[in-house]
């Protein structure tokens, strides 16, 4: 378990320590959401109060506040798509947010409702229905489709068509259920609301936790806190019926702590109870579980139990069995099965979220205890992984700005991945640390489970942010070289449906090495070339024969005359708007830059006997930018204001032509070009001005080279840009270049969006508005090219 960085504040001045619990939690996307008690900014009482803050993995210092509550916040709930984030507190407010626009740092209030008096203790989104496991019998196997497997699950709650309804079921203090059924975004409906008592009586909860069953119920685990009182479990489904919703639960098999082996509870708790609680219960799995996790203590020391749920044969009386029937009954009973002790109380308990294996052998549970040791135990036999211990740290020297007392954790998460731990103390400082593989947890992190995870998210659509920062320099060579092996492996279909996916990874991969810089740049200019390419066939109008995209890409082979071309092609198959054109200039031109740009590099370039990628050696590349010049020509005859602008030493010198003739004379062998060609290269930038592209900025985050370099832990301030990381490649001749766009913004522009993965940016000023602009612009308003979320970056002054 390794120390990788930790966020600081200026500590708090004159602010009281109620022992008011501070929570954390980590999204699918590795956004974290996490509470403080003041301001970050403000290190006095004034604003003393619970609020809300949300930081992504790769920038954790650039933190925003979402709410100010004068109630403590109790629950903070992220969905499975890391889009909504539930808060409710202590009097019974319950508020879903939503990003704004998608933008990291504006958050809109969606929807809330209250449960006025309720002290709300837990709560889950809706499960989707969606799971993918890896299948341990064929793990080894080359293809995705028998290496992974969708589990059957079901929906919590089904819609018209069996299609899954977005909503939450919170737990108050009190006993009481409530469920919310969340409208599409696309009606106008209300939000559904309703409440159930959690048994015949209310009863009163001090700790609670809630799992997925199979069956598309909800697993609830609840205590009063009372070691001598049963640990109740229910079974709650949640029923849409029209415009009202219907919660059901039931009753399952309890069991008390007592019934556990006497030896391993220690003996304080069973002679005075008054001075043992307990403290944290939680399901071992979020997803069909049959197994929890039990904190018991006080300030003098804690125990954790597991106990599972088991079928056992129960012997049946003589007199009650039927004749020549066997006297035994099947019944599903609660069985201790571990236990762990330790001397000091648990202050915070953390899961696994996800469950890659459905046994007992994968993933672990971190617990950390008030002496604020971080312990990761084996979940099926409690037996200690590692641990570390916060105040005794190796590197506490690199923590000297703000002198501290002690770091008294409050509350951990884990992320869904389970490669990094989320730390919280008193004083709201941020703490990050490695955990072992979910699988091979006896092992050091290997090239092979790390390229199972990369699949594992191409397969699934999670981030693999958390992965990157726990990787090793001297793994990423092979990790590439293994990811791309087994991509290239898959059938032509699983290829070119996640192949952006894939292109990102391996992006995200090259650059964390200082080496790799060139190759990032490559492929995500092939990802921009290729969501031009589509984007501009898009416009073109289906023939009944074929589309007007592949008789183009027939037609181009082997063609080096750019105008013979077009003399096979059906004119009105490309006819666009003249309009539409105009406001494609700029992607035009970045095309034609592209390929000047390529064209310049080739003399420089050497073949490589590595497997890294070059765009200069990607023959599908070259054809697509051949295409992309064909059909700039045949729009430049319909609007010859599209056309890219040269700076050309002679006036006469037809530049789209040369281009698509060097280009053609490349793809004829691209490993080993002709000396002619060469030497034609060599004389371009005497033809015409070569317009340098934009690199990937690389602005100041985590999931970079500059990391790799840094002696860990990393001490890191909110609000503050960590000088250790920032890039010597962070501006473009001073200029900011839009990265969707391909326009400039100005050396410094007022309010752009930039992403907080590979430090691109884009404007926010609307320009041309066609339909096919619109389109363009529409496609990243979501996430950056690279699969990052924008942040609104405003320059004052």
């Amino acid at each position: 378990m390794d120390y990788l960085f930790c966020i600081k504040r200026k500590p708090s001045k004159g602010c009281p320590d109620l022992n008011e619990a501070l929570i954390t939690t980590i999204s699918s996307n590795n956004v974290i959401a996490f509470t403080t008690q003041t301001e970050i900014e403000d290190n006095s009482i004034r604003s003393y109060g619970s609020h809300v803050y949300v930081a992504d993995l790769n920038t954790p210092w650039l933190s925003h506040k979402i709410l100010s509550n004068a109630c403590l916040v109790t629950v903070l709930q992220w969905d499975s798509t890391g889009e909504l984030l539930l808060m409710a507190d202590e009097s019974g407010s319950i508020q879903i947010y939503q990003m704004k626009e998608h933008v990291l740092n504006e958050w809109n209030l969606k929807w809330q409702t209250s449960l006025h008096g309720e002290h709300i203790l837990s709560a889950a989104f809706f499960h989707s229905g969606k799971k993918t496991c890896l299948n341990p019998e064929k793990k080894d196997s080359l293809f995705y489709n028998e290496k992974f497997q969708n589990v059957k699950f079901a929906c919590s709650v089904k819609q018209f068509g069996s299609r899954p309804a977005t909503g939450a079921l919170l737990l108050t203090s009190t006993g009481l259920l409530a469920a919310i059924i969340i409208p599409h975004y696309t009606s106008q409906a209300p939000m559904i609301v309703a409440t159930e008592s959690l048994g015949p009586t209310r009863i009163y909860i001090k700790t609670a936790d809630i799992c997925y069953g199979k069956n598309g119920h909800f697993l609830l685990a609840v205590s009063s806190g009372d070691i001598s009182m049963p640990i109740q479990c229910y079974k709650v489904s949640v029923r849409k019926s029209e415009d009202k919703c219907v919660i059901t639960s039931e009753t399952l098999p309890s069991f008390f702590l007592s019934e556990g082996s006497k030896e391993v509870i220690m003996e304080v708790f069973l002679k005075d109870r008054r001075y043992a609680d307990l403290l944290n219960l939680n399901w071992v799995m979020k997803e069909d579980a049959d197994s929890l996790v039990v904190a018991v203590g006080n300030d003098s020391g804690s125990c954790l139990q597991v106990w599972e749920l088991r079928e056992k044969a129960l012997p049946v009386h003589e007199v009650l069995a039927d004749t020549g029937e066997p006297k035994f009954f099947n019944t599903v009973l609660w069985q201790f099965q571990c236990s762990f002790q330790y001397g000091h109380k648990v202050m915070s308990l953390a899961t696994s979220k996800m469950t890659f294996l459905n046994t007992l052998s994968s993933s672990y549970i971190v617990v950390a205890f008030a002496d604020n040791s971080i312990h990761c135990l084996y979940r099926d036999t409690l037996k200690s992984i590692c641990n570390i211990t916060l105040g005794n740290l190796p590197s506490e020297e690199h923590f000297s700005k703000y002198s501290r007392s002690s770091h008294r954790i409050h509350t951990i998460d884990m992320s869904w991945l389970g490669n990094v731990l989320i730390v919280i103390d008193a004083d709201s400082y941020i703490h990050v640390f490695k955990l072992p593989p979910q699988i091979e947890s006896s092992t050091p992190l290997s090239v092979p489970y790390a390229t199972t995870m990369l699949e594992y998210c191409l397969m699934t659509g999670l981030d693999w942010l958390d992965l990157l920062l726990v990787l090793r320099s001297g793994m990423l060579d092979p990790l590439c070289d293994r990811f791309t092996e087994s991509f290239n492996r898959q059938p032509s279909s699983i290829q070119q449906y996640y192949y952006i996916k894939y292109m990102c990874i391996k992006a995200s991969l090259y650059r964390l090495s200082l080496q790799g810089q060139s190759k990032a740049n490559d492929l995500i200019q092939y990802l921009m070339l290729h969501s031009i390419a589509t984007s501009f066939k898009s416009l073109l109008r289906p023939s009944e024969q074929c589309s007007p995209g592949d008789s183009l890409s027939i037609t181009a082979e082997g063609q080096n005359d750019v105008d013979k071309v077009l003399m096979h092609l059906e004119a009105k198959e490309f006819t666009v708007e003249p309009s539409t054109l105009q406001s494609l200039q700029q992607l035009i031109q970045w095309v034609s830059d592209l390929a000047l740009n390529l064209l310049v590099k080739l003399p420089d370039s050497r073949p490589s006997v590595a497997k890294s990628y070059e765009l200069l050696r990607d023959i599908k590349a070259i054809n697509t930018l051949r295409e992309m010049l064909v059909l700039i020509r045949i729009w430049g005859l319909l609007r010859p204001a599209c056309l890219p602008v040269f700076n050309k030493s002679d006036f006469n010198l037809d530049v789209l032509a040369l281009i698509f003739r060097l280009l053609s004379k490349l793809v004829q062998n691209v490993s080993e070009p002709e000396d002619s060609l060469i030497d034609e290269c060599c004389l371009l930038p005497s033809q015409v001005q070569v317009q340098q592209l934009q690199l990937q900025n690389n602005r100041v985050v985590l999931a970079s080279h500059q990391m790799f370099q840094q002696l860990l832990p990393l001490s890191l301030e909110f609000n503050v840009e960590p000088e250790c990381l920032i890039s010597s490649n962070d501006s473009f001749y001073g200029q900011t270049v839009d990265s969707i766009r391909h326009v400039f913004l100005g050396r410094s522009p007022r309010c752009i969006k930039q992403c907080v993965r590979c430090g691109s940016s884009a404007g926010i000023v609307p320009v041309t508005r066609t339909a096919a602009i619109r389109a363009w612009d529409q496609r990243w308003s979501k996430s950056c090219l690279c699969g990052g979320h924008w942040r609104v970056q405003i320059t004052h002054g």
